[in-house]
């Protein structure tokens, strides 16, 4: 049975601690197809120990050394990136696959992925509902086109997942994105880390193309989480002071949620460059008069959407749309956890608006997760304005960060296991 965590602050709400956050989950991930597919010329240094890491990490390593003839069954579990790239992965690997995850992995769309590699010849077939999975696929397909037309306001992962396959396509591949792209940020880690391997690609416009061609011999360094570390700008702004040092991340960075560092200027956080990563202190707050466009950082969206609530802030947001098909819809989720404090989120023309004019802090809250590791770790911090946080099934936070409860211990939160109960 899992376990729910009672969150708690008690003293001055003075947070002084070192965080030593681990690898980037989204360039860990990236880092191990692109070994992969260098069959062992690009190494990866610093893994991220997040479980959807971990996951595909045990994946890529059975595969390589797999010799059976019959259809090998991959299970992802819940780990969503790890579908879609090893969809495009599974594509170009000589063998066959069934490809699987848990009840809520099979309700996420990948048809568009699957159209995008059906058009150049890969085969690919649905084992359950059409679009979704669990998908068999017949590795090592004739490629039949060298370019595709695939949708830019989905998931930037579908675009990743093609990119990092292309080298090795004997016609390479030219993508052509259409409409607006989501999440541009991801897309250029993908391509910046692909460069790193050895694979030169070229932008232009809407069109990104990449040659067949070979990779060179490297090591990717994984840096530390930005996703992680919003948690903690959450926690300086929502703390009376703050200082806090997470060493090891780069003012220059792949990562688009390092955006968070401007975002949270606004909410009170200083961001300052230090000996070997940066440190967070509290400031004055100048809150923004524009609507807030999270298109290019949508997995920071429920800790800013949260932690502005908090503080009392009818903000506005755009570029949510990605929200509704991660690990649940996210916008729902926030809409019912939010209400407990009396705040409303409503859309209009895709314009999601914060109503914090009821806003109140019960003693004790109780937060449902939805299986979604984010609203756990958006959530928790809250124990700095309510007196208890009950958090619904604590080892959700391993699909991206495993040793958040511990980490909040060592900052002053008081951090207790439950037994679940129905509620």
């Amino acid at each position: 049975m899992s376990k729910n965590v009672l969150v708690s602050f008690s003293g001055a709400k003075n947070i002084q601690a070192r965080i030593a956050l681990t690898g980037s989950k989204s360039e860990c991930n990236r880092a191990l197809v692109i070994s992969a597919l260098s069959r062992g010329l690009v190494r990866v240094d610093n893994h991220s120990n997040a479980a959807d890491t971990v996951t595909l990490n045990r994946i890529l390593s059975e595969l390589a050394v797999q010799g059976t003839d019959e259809r090998a069954q991959v299970d992802v579990g819940p780990a969503g990136t790890a579908m879609r790239f090893l969809t495009a992965y599974l594509a170009v690997l000589p063998g066959s696959f069934h490809l699987t995850g848990t009840e809520r992995m099979k309700q996420r769309p990948i048809g568009i992925l699957v159209d995008a590699l059906h058009a150049i010849g890969a085969k690919i077939g649905y084992a359950g509902q059409e679009g979704f999975p669990p998908l068999d696929i017949d590795g090592g397909f004739e490629q039949t086109a060298g370019s595709v037309e695939i949708a830019g306001d989905i998931s930037s992962q579908y675009i990743s997942a093609l990119l990092m396959v292309a080298a090795v396509l004997p016609q390479g591949l030219e993508l052509r994105i259409k409409g607006e792209l989501t999440s541009r940020p991801y897309v250029q880690m993908t391509l910046d880390m692909l460069a790193e391997a050895g694979i030169t690609h070229e932008w232009n416009g809407n069109t990104i193309s990449i040659k067949q061609q070979n990779f060179g011999e490297t090591t990717l360094t994984v840096e530390p989480d930005w996703s992680a570390a919003s948690y903690w700008y959450s926690i300086a702004a929502l703390a009376e002071n703050a200082a806090i040092e997470l060493p090891a991340l780069r003012e220059s960075s792949l990562q688009g949620d390092s955006r968070i560092r401007s975002i949270m200027k606004d909410f009170g956080v200083q961001t300052q460059t230090v000996a070997g990563g940066i440190a967070l202190a509290r400031d004055e707050r100048s809150w923004p008069s524009a609507t807030l466009n999270l298109k290019d950082c949508p997995d920071l969206a429920q800790t800013i959407i949260v932690c502005a609530a908090a503080l009392g802030q009818n903000l506005s947001f755009t570029g949510l749309e990605t929200l509704k098909i991660k690990e649940t819809d996210r916008i729902a989720a926030l809409q019912n956890e939010l209400a407990q404090l009396g705040v409303t989120l409503t859309e209009e023309n895709q314009v999601y608006t914060l109503n914090c004019d009821n806003l109140h802090f019960p003693k004790r809250i109780f937060v449902k997760t939805y299986e979604d590791h984010r609203m756990a770790m958006a959530f928790a911090p809250l124990a700095l304005l309510v007196d208890e946080v009950e958090i619904e099934d604590a080892e959700v936070v391993a699909k991206s960060y495993p040793d958040f409860w511990l980490h909040l211990e060592q900052a002053g939160f008081g951090v207790k296991a439950l037994q679940a109960e129905f509620n």
